[in-house]
């Protein structure tokens, strides 16, 4: 009985192992855009990404036949919206609403999104999570999805304020 206990567990070690390789990268990249780290520099992508991870994981013998990258992605996102609420950036708590104020020293390329457009974003065009999917994910309605994620999409096209922006003429 305990040696085919031991042969289940490995399996599943070896199982999980084989996914995570396949699928971290990917996953951390999600991550980092989510948190709008710099890629070099994403400790709380890092930590997100490994909760995500620990509980597909735990989740892994009830998935069958699940998509594994489908349930770990959804924990990153729930988890990411759950800490946004509680996260301090810059002294100061961030709402999914509030746009975080734009360090400046080569942040995360979505660093002038707010928390929500960011994760709508992410999930719809870097992840290509349908918007229905989304919406359901998020408890938001459809429409809603789509709004952000216009809105976020202006933003990203719009050039930057700050001096960088700035075009003096000759």
């Amino acid at each position: 009985m305990r040696e085919r206990q031991a042969i289940r567990h490995r399996r599943r070690a070896r199982e999980f192992e084989a996914f995570v390789a396949g699928a971290a990268g990917r996953l951390l990249h999600a991550a980092t855009l989510l948190t709008a780290e710099p890629p070099d520099d994403n400790a709380r992508a890092r930590q997100l990404l490994t909760a995500a991870l620990a509980r597909t994981y735990a989740d892994w013998e009830r998935l069958r036949g699940e998509d594994p990258y489908d349930h770990t992605r959804q924990d990153l996102a729930a988890r990411f919206a759950r800490t946004t609420w509680r996260y301090h950036q810059h002294g100061r708590l961030c709402a999914p609403h509030h746009r975080e104020p734009v360090a400046g020293d080569g942040g995360g390329v979505l660093e002038r999104l707010t928390p929500q457009e960011r994760l709508v974003l992410v999930l719809r065009l870097y992840e290509g999570v349908a918007e229905e999917q989304t919406a359901a994910q998020l408890g938001l309605p459809a429409e809603r999805v789509r709004a952000i994620c216009t809105r976020a999409t202006a933003a990203m096209r719009s050039t930057p304020a700050g001096p960088a922006a700035e075009v003096t003429a000759p």
